[in-house]
């Protein structure tokens, strides 16, 4: 249940602060009703609750950074907020105000000619893609979250999404931005550029680092040509080292078209049966594992991408790496297959709490960690069920431990949780993995960081910190605690 942060709690300079801001705003552009904030402070996860005595929806550039300002005179704490479809709680206030970005939404600027687009932080994703079409462009990041979550979030969590494969993560999409400091001041990094070998890289240093060291306000996003074809299919293959040699040659034989390449176990497509009406088994008969993968063109003449795709699933059943496979025949056939992957999100969250891992290892790591990973969890919880699915192009999996069906997944959590977490994260150091691959730390991964990250990689980040922020107060307790 939301409790906001009661007026006592702050003193004369902090409430004087919370009015002007107010002025700086207007009515339109803040919230102090705690019913009217519960959509702010209340996160996706059910343990992300936050408080704060006023969520602020500033409407400009100018307006951020005069709340900012106000608030770094008066000490008092900012937590950013895009679209609030974060995993781990970086955008969960814990006191102080809540600035959601999402007011901010104009698209400046398409540039069809140097395939950039300009626009606002509070842009939706999903948004942005249709503005990129209507351009005759295509804007490549795809996130299950993208009808809701923005573009100013994406950035500061540095998300990675279906088509990391072929165009990298959000940092890598991205040509410049703005950037409202913790003293209120800002700086207009919003190049066009391609090329600028000007020293640091100070673009780099605000894509995710969660709103720690400044607030995304605006941003250039890098611009494609929009696919003319598309095949995208569902393969059923025996095994993670089959999946990753019909990686490598999806790769080879589509001069690296290859957009998506997802992994999904029989266990996950179970628990979407279980748990989402609309979902529906591709295939006729049950396999251990499946794929689904897309590859596209971006010529309209001289390549035909579903004869590519057809000889490479021929060539893989002759060799042992595909047991069966369908082909999206049309738009809606592509939906269905996408909805499978899509709904996943969901269908564990209906399916009840339990460990989620978001890791990374290298590609060719990925068979090892998949052998090894559930022994690991069972020798812990013999009765439990581990499976991961995901971003298998990327090396990026989303590795789920959940107890026996019928079993008390709160229980299960709190005496086995952190156990299996560290255990399976071991496995995924040994690898030279990753701990979070594409969500970010927030509050929920302070621990790991902790445990994890290379002591001079923490002290070069909280140098950083201290440098930009010595007062600590944009979302203080996250990504360092």
């Amino acid at each position: 249940m939301n409790v906001a942060v009661k007026s006592e709690s702050l003193d004369r300079a902090k409430l004087e602060a919370i009015e002007a801001i107010k002025r700086v705003v207007g009515p339109k552009g803040y919230i102090d009703e705690a019913a009217d904030m519960a959509p702010y402070t209340e996160g996706w996860i059910v343990t992300h609750r936050g408080q704060t005595p006023l969520v602020v929806r500033p409407a400009s550039t100018w307006e951020v950074a005069e709340v900012v300002k106000i608030c770094s005179e008066a000490g008092l704490p900012v937590t950013p907020q895009g679209g609030h479809t974060g995993l781990c709680g970086g955008g969960t206030p814990q006191g102080g105000i809540l600035l959601s970005l999402n007011r901010m939404n104009r698209v400046r600027e398409i540039d069809p000619a140097n395939y950039t687009m300009t626009v606002e932080a509070g842009c939706v994703l999903e948004e942005l893609q249709k503005a990129a079409e209507a351009a005759d462009r295509y804007f490549p990041l795809s996130l299950a979250a993208e009808g809701s979550c923005s573009i100013g979030g994406n950035l500061s969590t540095n998300a990675g999404g279906t088509n990391t494969l072929r165009y990298g993560n959000a940092r890598d999409l991205c040509f410049g931005v703005e950037v409202v400091l913790p003293d209120g001041r800002v700086w207009d990094g919003l190049k066009r550029l391609r090329k600028d070998n000007t020293g640091y890289d100070l673009r780099g240093l605000f894509m995710g680092a969660e709103g720690t060291l400044g607030i995304i306000t605006a941003c250039v996003l890098k611009l494609f040509p929009k696919p003319r074809q598309i095949s995208t299919t569902w393969v059923a293959v025996p095994g993670p080292a089959e999946a990753l040699e019909l990686l490598s040659r999806a790769r080879a034989a589509s001069g690296d078209a290859l957009e998506t390449f997802e992994f999904i176990p029989r266990e996950a497509v179970e628990m979407d049966l279980r748990n989402i009406p609309t979902a529906q088994d591709p295939l006729s008969q049950p396999y251990p594992h499946y794929v689904l993968m897309e590859i596209v063109s971006f010529a309209s003449e001289g390549v035909d991408v579903a004869a590519l795709t057809e000889a490479l699933l021929e060539k893989g059943v002759e060799d042992g790496l595909v047991l069966d496979a369908t082909i999206a025949q049309s738009e809606a056939q592509r939906d269905k297959l996408w909805h499978i992957r899509e709904s996943l999100p969901e269908a564990s969250r209906r399916e009840g709490r339990a460990m989620h891992l978001d890791l990374s290892v290298p590609l060719s790591q990925l068979p090892d960690f998949y052998e090894r990973a559930p022994a690991i969890a069972k020798a812990i919880v013999p009765d439990c069920r581990p499976f991961g699915f995901g971003h298998f192009g990327d090396g990026n999996l989303h590795y789920a431990i959940r107890p026996a069906l019928g079993a008390d997944n709160s229980k299960f959590m709190q005496a086995h949780g952190k156990a299996i977490e560290y255990a399976v994260l071991d496995l995924v150091a040994e690898l030279k993995g990753s701990f979070s691959a594409e969500h970010g730390i927030g509050t929920e991964k302070l621990s790991d960081m902790a445990r994890y990250k290379a002591k001079i990689e923490l002290e070069m980040m909280r140098k950083l910190k201290a440098a930009f922020d010595p007062q600590g107060i944009l979302n203080p307790g996250k990504v360092l605690g």
